[in-house]
């Protein structure tokens, strides 16, 4: 993750800081325009693609309907790996997905089309490492995860991560995670394992909702997921990528000291010779408006500051208004 947090924001947020705001009052970049209604928006949109953005989506498509009650929205998230094929095929206008498109991926779509696939950058997003909120472990590294979750690793007790409560001590570490096709495995397998295979004792699951339950249900469970669907059952654990651990956080994320923090994305499919439809052009515009980064908040992701907003809208022509 490279560094987001503009002197703006740094600054906005050190000063409630000091005032001892909740964080949630900051996060928000004041440059960030208001939404003002299009006209002649009309149709359907549909969304197909991540399952970790299945919330955010929602509350996307329930805010774009307040301005335009009359267009029709439906979604689908079933993976990140289904965004493509919604693409290509025509059955999606809206493809979300919590890791980049594959070079495969995209070469399918440029055989069709002509022309590549456009990749939004629409939120931020801290993939954390959970367990049950009874465990008293407080941080692993990098390493640690790897060898839990990936062949290269052997099967580990709790008390071999450093855990002392004697109710842990020879405890299998449960292991808990997504399938394959879900764009959290893939960025997890990539960054945390280096690329490595997941053991096979992995328990997947077919939502990040349901291994944080997995989790929260199984005091020796462990599982990853975005960290907005964080719940009281769980704690998300401080990583360390060769240095000291690092909470994962809005700030850790915009700054790029947490190692897992990623970009949310949605693709769409923008011919570099058209305009975007007025539909897909006033969805997008609402998605980097500050309604659109509100909603982001509301999920309990992190909104992008308004330089990068900015970047976004004129990747695909557009500008707020």
């Amino acid at each position: 993750m490279v560094r987001l947090l503009s002197a703006a924001v740094a600054v906005l947020m050190l000063s409630v800081a000091v005032r001892g705001q909740e964080p949630s009052a900051i996060l928000l970049d004041p440059g960030l325009s208001e939404y003002a209604p299009g006209q002649g928006v009309a149709g359907s949109v549909k969304s197909i693609g991540s399952d970790t953005m299945n919330n955010l989506m929602t509350t996307w498509m329930e805010t774009f309907r307040r301005f335009y009650p009359a267009v029709t929205v439906e979604m689908e998230g079933k993976g990140s790996s289904t965004a493509p094929a919604a693409l290509i095929s025509g059955t999606a206008q809206l493809g979300p997905m919590s890791r980049p498109m594959k070079a495969s991926e995209v070469d399918e779509f440029e055989k069709k089309f002509g022309y590549k696939p456009t990749g939004l950058r629409v939120a931020i997003d801290c993939l954390a490492v959970f367990v049950h909120k009874d465990n008293p472990l407080r941080s692993l590294s990098v390493e640690e995860v790897q060898r839990a979750y990936s062949v290269a690793g052997t099967d580990l007790t709790w008390d071999m991560l450093g855990v002392t409560d004697p109710s842990f001590k020879g405890k299998p570490v449960q292991l808990y995670g997504r399938n394959s096709a879900s764009g959290t495995y893939g960025f997890f397998k990539e960054h945390a394992l280096g690329g490595k295979d997941f053991k096979s004792s992995v328990k997947e699951q077919p939502g990040t909702s349901a291994v944080v339950t997995a989790v929260a249900n199984d005091r020796f469970g462990i599982g990853y997921g975005g960290l907005g669907y964080r719940t009281a059952g769980v704690r998300a654990v401080a990583l360390a990528a060769g240095g000291e651990p690092v909470e994962p956080s809005a700030e850790n994320a915009y700054s790029g000291e947490y190692a897992l923090a990623r970009f949310l994305l949605v693709y769409v499919n923008k011919s570099p010779t058209k305009p975007l439809d007025p539909l897909m052009a006033e969805f997008v515009r609402m998605t980097f408006s500050r309604q659109g980064q509100e909603a982001v908040l509301k999920n309990k992701e992190i909104p992008l500051p308004a330089e990068i907003a900015s970047e976004e809208l004129r990747s695909v022509g557009l500008s707020a208004k």
